[in-house]
């Protein structure tokens, strides 16, 4: 359904804002206060509770902008939400009932794809894996990759520029994407989509709008490049006596096999036990006594590349030197699954662990073994009885730091605010005195707010603060998300 925008009048929250949001997309498209919201108004891992004035379905660009002008013009304020999978309360609205959650879930549509130019373009509630499947379908690659990718949005993954296993070949999602369509907080649409590799047409204008978690505009669409299809691969899991190892083995790595090393992801002992405790159809295939952990991957897109030759030839060598303690390399498809799926269940097992007061520092590559040598001591010092455990990816400094803490004692958030308060002072601390910045792929969202307010300069958050002003003059983009609170 359509509305002519010079017929919107202001419509405050109740039953006349239902009414002219339904006049937009439908009513069996818009979820009021009294039905079922509740799986809109709380973060997946149960942090964030908000209230809903309304929770509206559109089905394209179009009627997002509409919506958006309704709102605008009314004065409500307009919360995205993609998959809901995010970790720091970016899409959860807030406890006062006002806001309207926009959901993109019907912007589904792959609307064209292109395996001459490498690239593809999407709409931005369609699901991940979504994606990679249709790349696949014109023999390509999409590389973004990460544990909730058959149920998180694109939409989502650029609005936090989401990391991955594959930053160390591929980039960020900041470097994967081409165009963008964003409808800006008045309703106008902002056109990008073109696609082109090469643009330099004045200011980069998609670049305000990846990682902003929408709180400069909804991203409706994008224009994602695509990568030749790897056709032969060689994965190890590796067991390491210190983080330190895990430097050195990349280093050897890129000089023999070169950007053939496609990931490294390392995970702790005790971030590894926690998933063997946790998550039962995980299969462990070490004896957990080294400190470190290492899931190396090669990649290639010529056919029958030999990987295992100079995989197996750079660990003989660390493990005469003594950097590597065991190893496992995948013979067949299924059991490099296997590997990965210990990897891709690490939020999964540290849910069920316990309060999880969590990180998602990075800091320059030389100082990531130092890093997570020094926070663990610190945290242990501050909070004894903390479980402190980590996962990350060697090779872009980005070490996720986690305290688990008991369940019985700290319930909730409210509960557990003195002691996270302690952790993330020290984890803070150490991040900037390393040169490194609180968050690496997650964002900011609600929970790391006042976190970057500490760390970050006054200048830059001057500066932030001047561009939503510019864009958002009324503020009803996602308020309360990433910029810190005054003062």
């Amino acid at each position: 359904m359509s509305l002519d925008p010079a017929s919107i009048v202001a419509a405050p929250p109740g039953a006349a804002l239902v009414d002219s949001l339904a006049a937009i997309v439908g009513r069996r498209h818009v979820i009021a206060p009294d039905e079922d919201q509740e799986p809109y108004l709380v973060d997946w891992r149960g942090r964030y509770h908000g209230r809903a004035a309304a929770v509206v379905k559109p089905a394209d660009t179009a009627e997002v902008a509409e919506v958006v002008r309704l709102c605008a013009r009314a004065g409500v304020v307009v919360v995205p939400q993609g998959g809901n999978t995010g970790m720091c309360g970016a899409a959860t609205p807030d406890g006062s009932g006002q806001a309207v959650v926009l959901r993109l879930d019907r912007l589904n549509r792959i609307r064209a794809i292109s395996a001459l130019a490498n690239s593809i373009t999407v709409e931005a509630g369609c699901i991940l894996q979504s994606i990679q499947e249709a790349a696949a379908g014109v023999d390509r690659l999409f590389p973004l990759s990460l544990g909730a990718e058959g149920s998180c949005q694109i939409g989502g993954n650029i609005a936090t520029n989401a990391g991955g296993t594959a930053v160390l070949r591929y980039g960020t999602t900041r470097e994967l994407v081409l165009g963008l369509e964003v409808v800006l907080p008045d309703g106008s649409v902002l056109n990008r989509l073109q696609g082109l590799r090469k643009n330099s047409s004045g200011y980069d204008l998609k670049q305000l709008f990846i990682g902003a978690e929408g709180t400069l505009g909804i991203i409706t669409a994008a224009s994602l490049k695509l990568f030749p299809r790897p056709r032969a691969s060689a994965l190890a899991m590796v067991a390491l006596p210190e983080i330190e190892a895990a430097l050195t083995l990349m280093g050897r790595l890129r000089g023999t096999v070169g950007d053939r090393l496609a990931s490294l992801e390392a995970m702790s002992r005790g971030q590894i036990e926690v998933i063997a405790q946790n998550v039962p159809d995980v299969a462990i295939p070490f004896a957990l006594e080294a400190p470190w952990f290492l899931l190396i991957e090669l990649t290639d897109t010529l056919a029958g590349t030999d990987l295992r030759a100079p995989l197996e030839a750079a660990l003989a060598e660390t493990f005469e030197e003594g950097l590597v303690l065991d190893a496992v390399i995948a013979e067949s498809g299924a059991q490099a699954e296997a590997l990965w799926k210990i990897r891709h269940s690490v939020s999964e097992g540290s849910k069920r662990a316990g309060y999880v007061v969590s990180h998602d520092s990075v800091v320059p590559l030389e100082n990531q073994a130092a890093f997570a040598r020094n926070v663990e001591r610190r945290i242990l010092e501050a909070v004894p009885d903390a479980r402190v455990v980590m996962h990350g990816h060697i090779g872009d400094g980005n070490i996720h730091v986690l305290a688990i803490l008991d369940a019985a004692r700290f319930p909730d958030a409210t509960a557990a605010a003195p002691v996270a308060a302690r952790i993330n002072a020290v984890v803070d601390d150490e991040t900037a005195a390393l040169g490194g910045v609180i968050s690496a792929e997650h964002g900011i969202g609600v929970s790391n707010r006042a976190r970057l307010g500490r760390v970050t300069e006054p200048g830059e958050i001057a500066l932030m603060r001047r561009v939503k002003a510019l864009l958002d003059p009324a503020g009803i983009m996602n308020p309360g998300k990433v910029l810190p609170p005054e003062g």
